[in-house]
């Protein structure tokens, strides 16, 4: 388990290199949902979506086979989307500060809770910080947390991983001096 230690203080640090965080103007956006089928209780405010789930929140864009999204009381969004056999779910949000940088990931299950900030890809998960279309920094694992407040992330191997499947987390960091030299 040193490795893995080893890994995710490595993501803290690389998290805590970048200095922009998401669109704060998203916090404010209307939540455009679409589907083959959508539920709605706006009593308890619980969303459920089936087939080809397209979700849209300001620069938010999710997709996925299946959804869920739960609103509390304060309007913060609960959204758990979940892909297919086939395909993925999915996850991009523009970033304030550089234009045109981006978040983008992907895995069989996207989650992401709009009060803490914290996007979650579990299974067979990728994220990617994009600027202007051309990759910076990638990260693939069986779960990947992105906390965009504190501007960390995490990668953590299945819960039955065996030492000997070690490294079960990959990254690709571009070097910090060309990154902000180009903004």
């Amino acid at each position: 388990m040193k490795l893995m230690q080893k890994l995710i203080i490595a993501f803290a640090l690389l998290g805590a290199c970048l200095t922009t965080r998401a669109e704060k103007a998203d916090q404010d956006k209307p939540i455009v949902l679409e589907a083959e089928k959508v539920s709605v209780n706006d009593v308890q405010q619980v969303y459920e979506l089936d087939g080809e789930v397209l979700l849209i929140k300001g620069s938010i864009l999710i997709t996925g086979e299946k959804g869920n999204i739960k609103v509390d009381p304060e309007g913060y969004e609960y959204i758990d989307v979940e892909g297919n056999p086939k395909s993925t779910a999915s996850f991009r949000q523009r970033r304030e500060g550089p234009a045109d940088e981006f978040m983008q990931g992907r895995g069989q299950a996207v989650n992401y809770n709009a009060k803490t900030e914290v996007l979650t890809l579990t299974g067979n998960s990728s994220l990617k910080r994009l600027r202007n279309m051309q990759m910076v920094d990638q990260l693939d694992g069986w779960k990947i947390e992105y906390d965009d407040v504190s501007q960390a992330y995490q990668v953590f191997p299945p819960e039955n991983a065996k030492a000997e499947d070690l490294p079960l987390a990959r990254t690709i960091l571009s070097p910090r001096r060309k990154a902000t030299l180009e903004r």
